[in-house]
């Protein structure tokens, strides 16, 4: 079981959470052997992750499945409880993570906020730039849109 958590009080809470989701068991009856931290395997390479979520809201419980573009796994499911914050004013306690994969094909990214981050010539404009000159007085205005 891969459980994401700030810190390993958290993260022994959560794994006792889920474990008597699908087990029978109760902590007095059960032992954590070890706590394991998972580090990325490349740390610099830009991958992209989708996710299966179930939240509860005020209106009941929803699945999603959302797509992210990050260097490591924790880094993507940071923003996911970030963007699920600020969307779906969805708390950390109400939020279940069902499954984590990284997307290794181009064809397996679903979402087309991803997918225009998958072109060969991704160039990104830079439509307010600002000259600077050696004049400290100019005879004329500045202008910084091309």
């Amino acid at each position: 079981m891969r459980i994401f958590a700030s810190n390993d009080v958290i993260a022994k809470s959560r794994y006792w959470y889920f474990l008597q989701k699908l087990h029978k068991v109760k902590k007095a009856s059960g032992e954590i052997v070890a706590l394991n931290r998972i580090s990325e395997a490349h740390p610099t390479k830009v991958k992209n992750f989708g996710m299966w979520i179930r939240y509860e809201s005020r209106s009941g419980v929803h699945n999603m499945y959302k797509e992210y573009r990050d260097v490591s796994r924790v880094g993507a499911v940071e923003t996911m409880y970030q963007d699920l914050a600020a969307r779906h004013r969805a708390r950390f306690r109400s939020i279940h993570i069902l499954k984590v994969v990284e997307l290794a094909k181009t064809e397996d990214v679903k979402r087309q906020y991803i997918r225009q981050f998958l072109t060969a010539d991704l160039k990104f404009p830079l439509p307010h730039r600002v000259q600077k000159s050696a004049n400290l007085y100019s005879p004329k205005r500045p202008t910084t849109y091309y």
